[in-house]
């Protein structure tokens, strides 16, 4: 017979992966847009400003049924909203089989975004039930690893289909697994809310009116929306801006990049997760730090990286996403703690609108209508300020973070 430890930590891990393999595929599903929006924009002639309209309508839908997802999950079973929601993005996913202009390819979209809020919102705060705050980074580095990863092959496989097969392929084939995933979701135990909880649940973090005066929530989320601003931009115009400003091929540049994404991806998101862990077990607001630090040695890395060319190049947009990354999985560990249980998916659901709001539900039409009116090496220095932006809020953020630390001093 199994010592119940055992059992519960077996069933924490087998939620870690499916949940993970999920979140795999629904960046993938985004990303793919990305890779192929050169061959779309040749199909469907329209200007950058339009087809950033496309990412924009996505995130604005995204972020408005995030709300109301959130409140449905502090009341019911959040693994059945989950299933509902990533049956929906394959539905809309296989689609695009019958896109045939750009006001079908905006609705489609569009329910993409809608079905994947219903996920998006709900995942950490479920599996924040399964692991205790001290471990949490870690344990969201490899969910979040999805974010870096599923977009890199979103990026590599979209170029790749789209090369031999047109740009409809990629959409085609990222369908499935989704709903397959979506049905092994629904063997998980739904875990106790709060189980895994520690801290006190003071006002400002159980009450949704209380929300609203939590420093520690506002600062990590106003500097994940500017992160939230600068990658987003980044993910949408980079290929296009290897290809069309620095005579980059189409393909290669998804490849490349798409090859760096991995790259970095993996190895800032895993190593954020353990520094931010190490860090938040020896002082307080150790991940909100180790954010701040990483989005601080971000900003002159792109900068270099759309400025320079030659051989360089490649190297320091590396880095860029990097320490870019590095502050993924430490950022949400510190707003997931910075509230207690009764209202996790609730504030995951604000922090959701708020950082789509001010972030990439609107970067990549800006930084569009940017390069309409000068080039895209000039739209990029929007999400340059975006960074700085972030890293100021994030270094604001460390003296509001809760106290994890025992017998630490307030």
């Amino acid at each position: 017979m199994s010592h119940p430890k055992v059992e519960s930590r077996r069933g924490a891990i087998t939620a870690l992966v499916v949940l993970t393999a999920l979140n795999f595929v629904n960046y993938i599903d985004r990303s793919v847009l990305f890779a192929v929006q050169p061959l779309v924009q040749r199909e469907f002639p329209g200007s950058d400003a339009r087809f950033g309209l496309l990412t924009t309508a996505f995130f604005f839908c995204y972020m408005v049924t995030a709300p109301l997802m959130g409140r449905l999950a502090d009341r019911y079973s959040r693994k059945w909203i989950m299933f509902g929601g990533a049956i929906l993005w394959s539905a809309a996913t296989l689609l695009t089989a019958v896109t045939h202009n750009f006001t079908e390819l905006l609705i489609r979209h569009t329910l993409v975004g809608l079905g994947e809020a219903t996920f998006v919102t709900i995942a950490p705060s479920f599996l924040a039930d399964y692991f205790p705050e001290l471990r949490r980074a870690r344990a969201l580095s490899y969910f979040y690893l999805a974010t870096p990863v599923g977009t890199a092959l979103g990026y590599l496989l979209g170029g790749a289909l789209a090369a031999r097969w047109g740009w409809r392929a990629p959409f085609l084939v990222g369908a499935v697994p989704g709903v397959i995933l979506g049905c092994i979701l629904l063997a998980l135990p739904e875990p106790k809310r709060g189980s895994e909880d520690h801290l006190a649940p003071t006002f400002e973090r159980s009450t949704m009116l209380g929300l609203w005066r939590n420093p520690a929530f506002w600062t990590g989320t106003l500097g994940m929306a500017m992160m939230t601003f600068a990658v987003g931009g980044m993910q949408v115009w980079m290929p296009t801006f290897l290809s069309r400003m620095r005579g980059v091929p189409l393909e290669v540049a998804n490849l490349r990049f798409g090859l760096m994404t991995l790259a970095a991806g993996i190895g800032a998101t895993m190593l954020g997760g353990w520094l931010g862990d190490r860090m938040e077990a020896r002082r307080r607001g150790g991940h909100c730090l180790i954010s701040a630090i990483g989005m601080s040695l971000a900003l002159p890395a792109v900068l270099l990286a759309v400025f320079i060319g030659g051989r360089w190049m490649f190297p320091v947009i590396f880095l860029g996403e990097f320490f870019l990354l590095l502050n993924t999985a430490p950022l949400n560990a510190a707003i997931l703690n910075s509230v207690a249980a009764p209202i996790r998916a609730s504030a995951m659901a604000v922090n959701i609108f708020t950082i789509h709001l001010l972030g990439d539900a609107f970067s990549p039409s800006l930084m569009g209508y940017i390069s309409d009116r000068s080039n895209l090496q000039m739209a990029f220095v929007a999400a340059s300020v975006a960074i700085a932006l972030s890293a100021v809020a994030l270094f604001v953020g460390v003296r509001y973070a809760p106290q994890l630390v025992p017998g630490e001093r307030e």
